[in-house]
């Protein structure tokens, strides 16, 4: 069993936390949680240009949504540039590094012959093995590769994997400018911050190689690699926009998703516990390993992800769901909603959930409890208010404001009296009683629709589609 378990998270803030990166930080907080270690958050924000504030609170506040937390402060990687230049230096020292006075036209000219003999191309500096340049003229820092032999990584989810050493290049560490690139930065931060274990997606693989170039130079302990298959759309192709590669908070303010939801479903994207897909929080701290990651890329399926939400919107607590819709409903009614309507709302999640997939769905369903008479009618419902609809709505009128009990169970019987007085069918009652309550031809069981708007407001709303004003109280 892996001891003192460090892992980290060290996305680039050039945009929000997308599915892909969530995965990936899922999968490493697990890691670190499973064996009782320390999961680390790193903000890899040298990219000045393109690095924004908004990008880096999205990143935040999308993990923190996850329940994805991180241990101690945050580390943002362009806070520690002399660092990595020192590094740099030393390996500079040791001739584990060199200095290269290459122009663009040489690079240039390598690239176009690699190109023209169809090989990759692998930059050959004339300064790998000479150090009489100029030093006040502008230059970078390239680490001494190895040339010869292979290195292999023993990598956690890929299996054992070897590359021939010759296939690796003279990377620059130091720019021209003295700014570190991001392959040393990288390294120095991951050494510096204790990380044992290195989660990420697979296209990080090659970077390994690479990156393990200066662990050696170094002298310092090798970090336990596991690259993961990068996410597929369900048509198998990589993962864009159209297939549901969004930022987490799209998920969360657009689609209406629980946080739980989006973390069940993300962690069965490459990982497995069995047949379980109902997995929860515990069981998935207890459960992670590596062992279980697929070496296949996995799939993306957004009616996987909706079927699982609402399998938990209907797990959740009433009133947690109710404050979750109460700003979705008050933007569709152009006004606000006080205390008792946030009670009301708690009161018929029982009756809303088994319809909705999500939250936007649920506030939809929920709108029908807020509505001001009268009710504006959909066009399935005005069709169901045709006929002879509405004598039979003047007859459940007269029959449910004799009731001295009003309960689903009372109001249902009395309908059912209607009915059966009239020789039809219950629904052929039922159902533009549900019009004139709701103002739609779908909606929540119609006797707990009228348990729900109450006496006063159930009569006056079928008293609105009677075609005369009538006596509706009690």
């Amino acid at each position: 069993m892996p001891s003192n378990v460090v892992t980290r998270f060290a996305p680039s803030p050039t945009g929000y936390l997308h599915i892909g990166g969530a995965r990936t930080a899922l999968f490493n907080w697990l890691y670190a949680r499973h064996f009782g270690g320390r999961f680390l958050l790193r903000i890899e924000d040298t990219d000045k240009a393109r690095s924004t504030q908004a990008a880096i609170d999205a990143i935040l506040d999308g993990m923190k949504w996850l329940g994805v937390d991180w241990d101690g402060e945050v580390w943002y990687q362009s806070r520690f540039a002399d660092r990595h230049a020192e590094v740099a230096h030393q390996m500079l020292a040791t001739g584990a590094a060199y200095r290269c006075w290459m122009t663009a036209e040489e690079l240039a000219e390598q690239r176009a012959t690699a190109q023209a003999e169809r090989r990759p191309f692998r930059i050959v500096s004339p300064w790998r093995d000479r150090d009489d340049g100029p030093a006040d003229q502008p230059h970078v820092l390239r680490l001494r590769a190895p040339q010869e032999g292979a290195t292999t990584i023993d990598d956690q989810v890929q299996g054992p994997v070897t590359v021939q050493n010759a296939e690796l290049d003279d990377f620059i560490l130091l720019r021209s400018d003295g700014t570190p690139t991001y392959m040393l930065a990288v390294v120095v931060d991951d050494h510096d911050m204790g990380v044992t274990h290195i989660i990420r997606g697979d296209d990080h693989l090659n970077n390994a190689f690479r990156q393990l170039g200066i662990i050696r130079a170094m002298g310092w302990t090798e970090p336990v690699y596991a690259h993961v298959p990068l996410i597929h759309g369900a048509d198998g192709a990589k993962l864009s926009k159209r297939h549901g590669a969004l930022g987490v908070e799209t998920y969360r303010d657009e689609l209406g998703m629980l946080p739980e939801a989006v973390f069940n479903y993300l962690l069965r994207l490459g990982w497995g516990h069995g047949d379980d897909e109902i997995i929860s929080r515990e069981d998935a701290t207890a459960w992670f390993d590596l062992p279980q990651i697929g070496r296949s890329p996995s799939r993306f399926d957004m009616k996987k992800l909706e079927n699982l939400n609402g399998h938990y919107l209907r797990a959740a607590e009433p009133r947690r769901l109710a404050t979750l819709i109460d700003r979705k409903i008050e933007g569709r009614l152009k006004r606000g909603l006080d205390f008792a309507d946030i009670d009301l709302l708690a009161a018929a999640m029982p009756h809303l959930t088994p319809r909705a997939k999500d939250l936007n769905e649920l506030a939809d369903g929920a709108l029908f409890l807020f509505k001001v008479r009268p009710l504006d009618m959909d066009e399935k419902a005005a069709v169901l208010l045709e006929g002879s609809a509405r004598d039979l709505l003047t007859l459940v009128h007269g029959k449910l404001s004799a009731l001295a009990d009003w309960t689903a169970e009372a109001t249902e019987q009395a309908v059912r009296e209607v009915a059966e007085a009239e020789g039809v069918k219950l629904g052929q009652v039922a159902q533009p009683l549900r019009a004139a309550l709701t103002g739609r031809a779908m909606s929540p069981g119609i006797f707990d629709v009228l348990a729900l708007l109450g006496r006063d407001e159930s009569l006056g709303r079928i008293a609105d589609q009677m075609g005369k004003d009538q006596d509706h109280g009690g």
